[in-house]
């Protein structure tokens, strides 16, 4: 037991999310738990696809959708370590339309009044979404109806990055970029600037230099010709509890490359693919002899970058979850615990994570050597605290 894990308190954690099965929450769910190099636990059990009565297994293909974020934040700072901008760069240094964006002051439709910026909105804004970016779905406002209206910031996306991009240079920003944190389309602004200053599509940027080099060999903004049989259904919940399809597997957009390749929320992936990119991160950047980053590019990224180093709680924590974010930052993709005791959870100092609306999640320990990955396919993540109550039943179980 080198992975310093109790095998009967991994116990608990089985009967738990059997339980979330059993009960009609989660249609199924993986679970698979890394410490000191070596694979401590692994769980699969109910479904991938309740019409079909198809197993969940540990090569099911799933949406990852926001867990993209870091592997775009990864692939933006790859560029950043070959000299091709600095974070503190205005972004309208790249997008030469975003020269004259505007914030949010009050109003809507046309007696909506703006102001101009206060200050530049960087590319560090973005990665740690400050920008006064938003989604088209964060709840009322006069600037997430024009999100609406233009088709941005959505969970399904037509269209290419470049034509979003266009269209946010006539939308006013939520708020002055650095004052507050606002979950939206930030990433997928990055994805783009990869794009541009790469010269090559996201998608192929991303195989070439982090998926193809890492194995992750299933993992993609489209599902992979042989792992179509693999893809899972993805479920709503819904307000009578339990859940109805969303996106069958046989007719998903996510068997074709869409047009909008999508940073932000785009991808799939299987368990043993993302352990990869999150072994990687807990190597600071390496995973056998595959060097992504620097150590200290990995090391700057999960650090709190918010201002003043305060936490999520502090600068508005907008965004749909059941974990409250006190305790908790934001660095260059990531979030990251800055204080366990203010958090309320079982955590070390320095954890990083991020999660999907679909209700996956992961987190990587440095202190601990631990990488946990959770996955299951149930909009939106906010349904059930599982990401809380995993942390509890997975630290309870650390005996060495």
């Amino acid at each position: 037991m080198s992975h310093g894990l109790a095998q009967e308190k991994l116990a608990y954690l089985s009967s738990h999310i059997e339980r979330y099965v059993d009960d009609g929450k989660f249609p199924g769910v993986l679970c698979l738990v890394t410490r000191r190099g070596q694979e401590a636990y692994f769980h699969a059990y109910g479904k991938r696809d309740v019409q079909r009565n198809a197993d969940i297994t540990r090569d099911t293909v799933l949406r990852i959708y926001s867990m993209s974020k870091p592997i775009t934040s990864v692939a933006l700072m790859m560029l950043y370590e070959q000299g091709h901008f600095q974070l503190d760069d205005p972004v309208s240094r790249y997008l030469p339309a975003w020269k004259n964006l505007r914030v949010y002051d009050s109003g809507e439709g046309s007696r909506m009044q703006t102001s101009a910026l206060a200050t530049p909105l960087t590319i560090k804004h973005l990665l740690t979404h400050t920008s006064g970016l938003t989604y088209g779905f964060m709840g009322e406002h006069p600037v997430v109806s024009l999100y609406q209206q233009h088709g941005i910031g959505g969970l399904a996306v037509k269209g290419t990055l470049e034509e979003m991009v266009q269209k946010l240079a006539d939308i006013p920003l939520l708020f002055t970029p650095g004052t507050r944190w606002n979950y939206g389309v930030s990433t997928d602004v990055c994805g783009y600037l990869v794009q541009l200053i790469s010269g090559q599509p996201l998608d192929d940027f991303v195989r070439e230099r982090i998926t193809g080099p890492l194995g992750m060999t299933e993992t993609d903004y489209q599902v992979v010709p042989s792992a179509r049989d693999r893809l899972a259904a993805c479920y709503q919940f819904t307000d009578g509890g339990g859940y109805k399809l969303r996106d069958d597997p046989e007719t998903s957009p996510y068997l074709e490359r869409p047009t909008f390749l999508s940073g932000g929320g785009g991808m799939v992936s299987t368990i043993d693919d993302y352990r990869r990119f999150t072994r990687m991160l807990l190597n600071k950047g390496e995973l056998e002899g595959v060097r992504l980053l620097g150590r200290k590019t990995l090391e700057y990224m999960t650090t709190n970058h918010l201002p003043g180093n305060v936490d999520l709680a502090a600068m508005g924590q907008p965004v749909f979850s059941e974990t409250p974010f006190e305790g908790i930052g934001f660095g260059l993709g990531f979030s990251v615990v800055v204080d366990p005791a203010a958090a309320n959870v079982l955590d070390s100092p320095g954890e990083f994570a991020w999660g999907g609306v679909a209700s996956t999640y992961f987190w990587v320990d440095p202190v601990e050597d631990l990488c946990v990955i959770f996955m299951t396919q149930l909009i939106p993540s906010s349904t059930y605290p599982i990401r809380r109550e995993l942390k509890t039943l997975v630290y309870q179980a650390i005996v060495d």
